[in-house]
């Protein structure tokens, strides 16, 4: 349902070999610092998320080898387990991918995909642009460079590759515009069902976005275009009834068992991530992973996703963009009510500026915690729909610069033919166009991902020391157990040996005593025991309730062993589980409690 300039047949292959060859080098390059020493190193921000995320590829590996049910585990959390469909798994790239795991390891594919996701997200949208949308393929690869590596994107690329992960979405959005052919609405339905069952095993938030971002798109259309609209309405309808069956039931059980299914939930504790909005000055601002970022930023804004960190030359170059298309071009008038749209929504239920929280109510302040399908979202997230309206509308800006789109700047014409004068004035324009757009955009190229040095697990533990004392259906107790703020070293211990044995505890969403989601597991009397042990890095006073509370949790994780490495805080943590649990043997390079006759 959207205008599109007339296409040439013949297209060259050489520009599209370029732009795509170009997209991988950028997809090596945020990778970069991981490759220096892939086996031992994970984000400098997001340990955890980068640890979690090679835990999943562990879990699709895991789960293809045994033929188990990939929607559930029992390796992390146990005896409860965790939903994955609750959680954010990655299964329609951690399946496919789980020969490849098997043979090269979770931090190796996890390194490879990260670069290759962006890649092919940049990929897809310039497909998307130079098929649909403009005839030049530069403006077609500075909008694809910008849709898969905007700063926002790569803001998540540090542990977050869920979110990332966007190469379906510009296929999505072709086909939702596509809806309204005649004679192919079968088709048309059918594809976009297979593309969105596909995509809600990527990431459900991004295809909500997307969605949001396509009703808005039809509306303005539609107000644009009304006469065009009655024509292609019914064919539309029938061809969304089409899609939206087939994707319903392709995924009518998964999406059950993720509100219904065992350790689901209903909305997190407190709607925690509604708080989360889009301060105004972030807009203008560089993002810390781009040439021209700086991490001391964040101590004015404030440490939060940086989903539209821009920088001013781009907001300027974007504003100018808009007013001169605004008259010539649909396309562009649709972007501006996008980028409209979206960044006001962005704001949170406070209006933050600069980092200060104003007394302004923001449009979130009015949107209960618990409103169905929003009730996890972000708000500061909306901003990635606006990073993908800017990266169509600089599409837009140099394809008009090039003459093959509506042109920015009208040409003017003699009785005998092109002004002179205004050929050379033209020339000049263009040149400077394209120097605007060049210097909005070249500040946000990506600089490597930071990365930090992690221990590797225990020689015990990759050996496979452990397999003596940890019978079937019985769990390995690492210590500290791991949660969202402790025990990063210990959740890798299940990811690097293939989850070959359960462990309690864990990095994941699951439900407390009320049905909401909390991060973690709820933490029992000896997690607690353990975790204030390290943060005060002091034994406490232990006494027979604690020790008797230590078996009693150690039956139900149904533990065999307690093993402690080498890792933070070893010293204090091995006096306390001598308090515990009596004197450890010494074996290998861990300290070992065998428990199987106590529990």
């Amino acid at each position: 349902m959207a205008e599109v300039p007339p296409r040439p047949r013949r297209r060259p292959a050489r520009a599209d070999v370029l732009a795509i060859g170009a997209y991988a080098l950028l997809g090596v390059l945020v990778c970069l610092n991981y490759w220096g020493d892939v086996q031992h190193r994970v984000s400098s921000h997001l340990p955890t998320d980068h640890s979690w995320f090679e835990w999943l590829f562990a879990h699709g590996a895991h789960s293809v080898r045994h033929l188990e049910n990939p929607l559930f585990t029992v390796q992390q959390n146990a005896p409860d387990g965790v939903n994955m469909m609750a959680n954010t798994s990655l299964l329609g790239v951690t399946l496919p991918l789980a020969p490849l795991t098997l043979l090269l390891g979770p931090q190796v594919v996890y390194a490879l995909y990260l670069g290759a996701a962006l890649s092919a997200t940049a990929a897809t949208s310039y497909w998307m642009l130079s098929r649909h949308l403009v005839r030049s393929r530069a403006g077609a690869f500075v909008g694809g460079a910008f849709l898969g590596f905007a700063p926002g994107v790569v803001h998540h690329a540090n542990g977050q590759p869920n979110f990332v992960s966007n190469f379906l979405l510009p296929l999505i959005v072709v086909r939702v515009l596509r809806l309204g052919e005649p004679g192919r609405w079968r088709r048309n339905g059918i594809v976009l069902g297979l593309l969105v069952a596909y995509q809600i095993f990527i990431n459900e938030e991004m295809l909500l976005l997307t969605a949001l971002a396509c009703l808005v798109v039809v509306v303005a259309y539609a107000v644009q275009r009304p006469h065009a609209v009655r024509a292609q309405v019914g064919t539309f309808l029938a061809a969304m009834g089409v899609g939206g069956g087939l994707a319903l039931l392709l995924t009518a059980y998964p999406i059950w068992f993720q509100f219904n299914g065992p350790q689901s939930y209903r909305g997190l504790q407190g709607g925690v991530f509604h708080s989360w909005g889009e301060d105004l000055m972030a807009f203008v601002t560089f993002a810390r992973d781009t040439v021209a970022g700086d991490e001391a930023v964040e101590r004015t804004i404030g440490l939060t996703e940086q989903n539209s960190w821009f920088g001013w030359p781009l907001v300027l170059v974007a504003l100018v963009a808009l007013v001169l298309l605004w008259r010539r071009s649909l396309p562009a008038r649709i972007v501006a009510v996008l980028v409209v749209v979206f960044s006001v929504a962005a704001i949170g239920p406070k209006v933050r500026f600069g980092g200060v929280e104003t007394g302004v109510n923001g449009p979130w302040a009015y949107v209960p915690d618990d409103l169905p399908l929003v009730e996890m979202m972000m708000p500061t997230r909306l901003t990635l729909v606006v990073a993908g309206a800017v990266g169509v509308l600089l599409a837009l800006a140099w394809d008009a610069l090039a003459g093959t789109g509506r042109p920015l700047v009208p040409r003017q014409r003699t009785a005998s033919g092109p002004s002179p004068a205004a050929g050379a004035r033209r020339r000049w324009l263009r040149g400077l166009g394209y120097a605007a757009i060049l210097a909005a955009v070249l500040p946000l190229i990506p600089r490597p991902l930071p990365a930090e040095r992690i221990d590797p697990p225990p020689h015990f533990i990759t050996a496979g020391g452990w397999r003596p004392y940890v019978p079937a259906g019985r769990t390995l107790v690492p210590v500290p157990i791991p949660s969202n703020v402790h025990g990063l070293h210990t959740l890798r211990w299940s990811a690097l040996t293939g989850h070959e044995f359960p462990i309690p505890g864990g990095y994941f969403i699951g439900p407390n005593e009320r049905g909401e989601g909390v991060f973690g597991a709820p933490n029992r009397p000896t997690t607690r025991l353990i975790y204030a042990t390290m943060d005060a890095n002091e034994v406490p006073a232990v006494t027979e309730e604690h020790r008797r509370q230590a078996v009693e949790d150690l039956r139900y994780w149904r533990a065999s062993v307690v093993v402690l490495g080498t890792g933070p805080r070893e010293a204090v943590l091995r006096e306390l589980m001598t308090a515990l649990l009596g004197p450890p043997q010494h074996i290998d390079d861990v300290y070992l409690w065998d428990v199987r006759d106590r529990v």
